[in-house]
């Protein structure tokens, strides 16, 4: 199986979603079950085929978290001596080229990355265009509008 790069952070919110659909999803939807059972025939028992559903998205979440987490690579950014090269957990500040924008990005996991955070999947267009790049270069990004130009200002390890 093949690794799966998370960030310190990325990890243990991947293992706190985890303990919760444990002890706290995966008993609530047995007892929803168990009290949809007691009302009789279940064949037209809206409650009971609801909790059924429940339950089966639970236990696959589950086993996707333990998966991931068991084949998980955890990379700690402070720990990384890139020389000022852009890697995977680094944050990167890149100004636009063409309208002096300036944006900060981390490069993450496919499970951490949210926009609105800032945080890009390493998959993403923008990171694979930023890896293994120093403060200076420029990225060329292939974006849905056409190619945009990032320099970048600054590489981080935080």
């Amino acid at each position: 199986m093949s690794k799966v790069p998370l960030t310190a952070i990325g990890a243990e919110k991947l293992r706190v979603e985890l303990h919760n659909l444990k002890t706290v999803q995966r008993p609530s939807v047995i007892q929803a079950i168990s009290e949809a059972r007691a009302q009789g025939d279940l064949s037209e028992n809206a409650e009971y085929d609801a909790a059924k559903e429940r339950q089966a998205f639970v236990e696959g979440r589950i086993q996707e978290l333990e998966g991931k987490l068991g084949s998980a690579q955890i990379i700690d950014p402070r720990a990384i001596n890139a020389d000022g090269r852009c890697v995977f957990a680094s944050t990167v500040i890149l100004e636009d080229v063409n309208n002096g924008d300036v944006l900060t990005y981390q490069i993450v996991g496919e499970d951490e990355a949210d926009i609105r955070q800032r945080k890009v999947s390493i998959s993403s267009p923008i990171a694979r265009a930023l890896i293994g790049k120093y403060s200076g270069d420029i990225a060329e990004v292939q974006a849905p509008g056409g190619v945009r130009e990032y320099e970048v200002v600054e590489v981080q390890y935080i």
